[in-house]
């Protein structure tokens, strides 16, 4: 197969899909790659290390579209790369369709297949694919929150961390899942006071075990949500449904109850955000506030590190562009139930339950439109 990666557009993206290790992977199995010129460098990547590895290097992004068979990408293409996307290619890139109709429109008239990273499943129904993202998100949300906090950029101007005979911080994080886990570590790291919010008991008992009386957990309702954000200095939303749009948790009704030049980092915005004032930021612009509360909603988070996330995602990804480049699409859905629900578009149908709920949109069944 002819497998192929694209620079990113997206502002201040500079994660790459293809690392010169994976080329190497694809190569030794009789695979041909292809990178246009200049893709890796935001993450570390020279246009010699990929040749060196055995990849083609192309001077355009059309000449990759219109050379391959599989696109492996970071995020979602962009409304000028639409124009790229050809009948039965592969498209294998994350995707956040829930929040983003045109986008799904587009990939359904195009007849691509599009698989996306946050949808795939393991065998114990874990997130393989979006977990290191997630991981990198969480404890960068406790890195920006502590920076948009200083008082500088319209934050309350405290060290969450506090210093002798003064409080520390209260950062609240809701949702116990990756990425808030993993804030959860850093806030604990930098010595805030820290609640956790989520809805599933057996979580919280989990994470209680993990860090002690580090964290205190509570069950997340409107009554415990009010009363968390109303004492916090530091709000991380890290909620998350596959594929599905990320329930409004923290209303506008609520930016009252918080504290003037409080934080809300939101993590869930790739799919349309838990906080319901949130709307997409970039790295360039990257906060705004809104009844006093500083929001701070960018949605590619882990761009701002791209070598640790380029590594850390081809680690996960490589397996399944693999087994799509050895068996084909097809085959590779049947073998691997997980990777079928990674499968969101399928020439023109809509193949992931919650994508297509949230879109009003047909659902296929993934194993029925490939054909069984």
């Amino acid at each position: 197969m002819k497998i192929g990666t694209t620079k990113e557009l997206k502002n201040h993206e500079y994660r790459v899909g293809i690392t010169p290790d994976n080329v190497l992977g694809f190569v030794s199995k009789g695979h041909s790659v292809f990178v246009e010129k200049g893709a890796g460098l935001g993450a570390g990547f020279e246009d010699k290390d990929y040749a060196a590895a055995g990849a083609t290097i192309l001077d355009t992004p059309l000449e990759v579209f219109n050379t391959c068979d599989m696109i492996v990408k970071v995020k979602e293409p962009e409304p000028c790369e639409y124009q790229f996307l050809r009948k039965n290619q592969i498209l294998f890139t994350y995707l956040h369709l829930a929040p983003n109709p045109e986008l799904a429109k587009a990939l359904m008239k195009s007849g691509v297949k599009a698989v996306a990273f946050e949808t795939i499943t393991d065998n114990l129904g874990n997130l393989p694919c979006l977990r290191p993202m997630s991981q990198i998100a969480g404890r960068l949300s406790i890195q920006e929150g502590a920076k948009y906090i200083e008082r500088s950029f319209g934050g309350r101007g405290i060290l969450l961390g506090g210093v002798p005979g003064v409080e520390r911080g209260k950062i609240v994080i809701i949702g116990g899942g990756i990425a808030g886990t993993y804030a959860a570590k850093a806030a604990v790291g930098i010595d805030a006071e820290v609640t956790l919010l989520d809805v599933n008991l057996n979580r919280l008992a989990y994470l209680e075990d993990i860090f002690g009386a580090s964290v205190t957990t509570m069950y997340s309702t409107e009554a415990n949500i009010r009363k968390a954000l109303s004492q916090a200095d530091l709000v991380i939303g890290s909620v998350l449904i596959p594929g599905g749009k990320t329930p409004k948790l923290v209303r506008r009704e609520h930016l009252p109850l918080m504290k003037k030049g409080a934080v809300i980092v939101d993590i869930a915005i790739d799919q349309g955000g838990c906080c319901e004032s949130s709307h997409v930021t970039t790295h360039d612009d990257p906060v705004f506030i809104e009844e006093g509360v500083v929001h701070y909603c960018v949605g590619n988070m882990p761009g701002a590190v791209p070598y640790t996330s380029t590594v850390a995602l081809a680690n996960s990804t490589f397996r399944y562009a693999l087994a799509m480049a050895d068996f084909g699409l097809e085959e590779a859905v049947r073998r691997d139930s997980g990777l079928a629900k990674g499968l969101n578009i399928y020439k023109g149908k809509c193949t992931n339950l919650n994508v297509s709920k949230a879109l009003d949109l047909e659902f296929v069944d993934p194993l029925e439109a490939i054909g069984k």
